[in-house]
């Protein structure tokens, strides 16, 4: 007699009301113990993988990839009776191997009756025993393969076919799944190229370079019109799931990073009314002062940048404009001044864009700050920044200057006042005591909430930014 157990979504400790299933981790049939991984799950920043609070025989799956489930709603169903998906004994290690050989055989074969066409084909060498064997080898605490048709994953699509098919089962080797959740890839954004529909090494770093380079198209984008009556060029359908395609057109699903992104966008840029101030910088002594603490033993294991000191040249000009660090509070009709600084720091990653803080910046030194920016970034680049790492912010810097951009008006995050914009240092030619000589120069842009911040005050906070970053002693006396 079995025994189901439904396995919920639950929140797995960030706040969430709902995630997007990324990746289904077992079949039915497979067998579970307590806590290993049954799916993956995308919330509003990172890839989180939901164990099994109990061990038995998945009998039941009821979300798909690419579906949005609500806290609450069933997962799947898992038979702790140690009974089969249907209820009955488990077969043999020996058939369900036989079972396997045959992709085309009978689900539900009991022992001694394996079906006659995978006895064949494991004694002749067919085809589906080939197959069978190229197939990544079972993970530990998976048990053995369910005796039913194995679906393989999409490979690259050819001819008519524009339709993205479901993906309820991702090929891919132990370490070629570490590797894609340690660059923050979901493995069903790969397009799979290895044997089988297996997903290789080379598969997850193309994926991960062409989300870095901003490309969801390898090698598939619309070509331009070779004159102007010609037609573009259809792209072939993509290995992501939901995205179809026509002669025209490419339509790409808003997922939950972009979807967040947007919403939180469109919340701020409607609500706050924004003002941006703009400054060019003489960045030549901060630079001198980075090599001089690169070149010190001190510094030798800490990764110092010039957005460490640009951090560390906000919080002085904060400590002498403490007005701006607030918050308007709508439904309460208040002024919200903080007495401490979430120092947020924008960050692109093949997720999207994310915006994790650093808690209490106001305390921290200088190589603390700068060690903070080097361990939020790996984090957020391996797809690991949690929701509460992102909540709580108070200010936030974006640096576009990593892009090559001199400038920008940066959105501010929502339910902050201030948002600091960091464009690329160039070498300039810049008047110095009546002298032109070459300079290290950026452009710095400050967006502000016109609701708390006056102009005058808005403007008072860059020139104390400016001031730090190209007399860095300042920091000194302010700070």
């Amino acid at each position: 007699m079995s025994d189901i157990v439904t396995v919920q979504l639950n929140d797995p400790g960030e706040g969430l009301t709902e995630a997007e299933i990324i990746e289904i981790r077992v079949q039915v049939g497979d067998r579970v113990e307590i806590n290993d991984p049954i799916v993956t799950v995308e919330t509003a920043k990172s890839a989180v993988e939901l164990p099994s609070h109990v061990a038995g025989t998945v009998a039941a799956i009821h979300v798909a990839v690419g579906q949005e489930v609500p806290v609450g709603d069933p997962l799947l169903d898992i038979d702790t009776s140690g009974g089969g998906a249907d209820g009955s004994a488990p077969a043999s290690s020996a058939d369900a191997s036989a079972a396997d050989a045959d992709a085309g055989s009978a689900a539900g074969a009991v022992a001694g009756e394996a079906p006659a066409g995978a006895q064949a084909a494991a004694e002749t060498g067919g085809d589906d025993a080939a197959a069978a064997a190229e197939e990544p080898k079972t993970l530990v605490g998976y048990g053995a393969a369910a005796p039913t048709a194995r679906r393989r994953r999409r490979t690259a699509p050819s001819g008519d076919d524009q339709k993205q098919v479901p993906i309820d089962r991702i090929l891919a080797k132990p370490p070629v799944r570490k590797m894609a959740k340690d660059l923050g890839v979901a493995l069903h954004d790969v397009l799979a190229t290895g044997p089988g529909g297996t997903v290789t090494r080379a598969d997850v770093l193309a994926a991960s370079q062409r989300a870095l380079d901003g490309d969801f198209f390898p090698d598939d984008a619309p070509q331009a019109p070779e004159d102007l009556s010609g037609s573009m060029k259809a792209p072939r359908s993509q290995p992501f799931p939901g995205v179809t395609s026509d002669d025209s057109t490419t339509r790409v699903p808003i997922r939950s990073v972009r979807k967040r992104t947007a919403e939180a966008m469109v919340s701020s840029a409607f609500t706050a009314p924004h003002v941006t101030v703009f400054n060019e910088v003489d960045m030549t002594e901060t630079m001198e002062l980075i090599a001089q603490l690169k070149a010190s033993r001190e510094w030798s294991d800490i990764h110092i940048s010039p957005l460490a000191v640009l951090a560390r040249a906000v919080l002085v000009a904060i400590r002498r404009n403490p007005e701006v660090n607030a918050s308007w509070d709508e439904d309460a009709q208040e002024i919200v001044y903080k007495h401490f600084v979430n120092l947020g720091i924008a960050a692109a990653t093949p997720r999207g864009l994310i915006v994790p803080n650093i808690k209490d910046a106001h305390l921290m030194t200088l190589k603390e700050l700068a060690q903070s920016i080097t361990e939020l970034a790996q984090t957020a680049r391996a797809g690991k920044t949690t929701l509460s790492a992102t909540r709580g912010g108070t200010i936030t810097i974006t640096n576009f200057g990593v892009f090559g951009i001199d400038s920008g008006t940066p959105i501010l995050n929502p339910g902050e006042s201030v948002i600091v914009g960091f464009g690329a240092i160039k070498e300039k030619p810049w008047v110095v005591d009546g002298r032109i000589e070459p300079r290290r120069i950026c452009q710095l842009a400050v967006s502000f909430d016109h609701r708390l911040i006056d102009g005058a005050l808005g403007s008072e906070l860059l020139r104390d930014i400016s001031a730090v970053l190209e007399r860095p002693q300042l920091g000194l006396v302010w700070g």
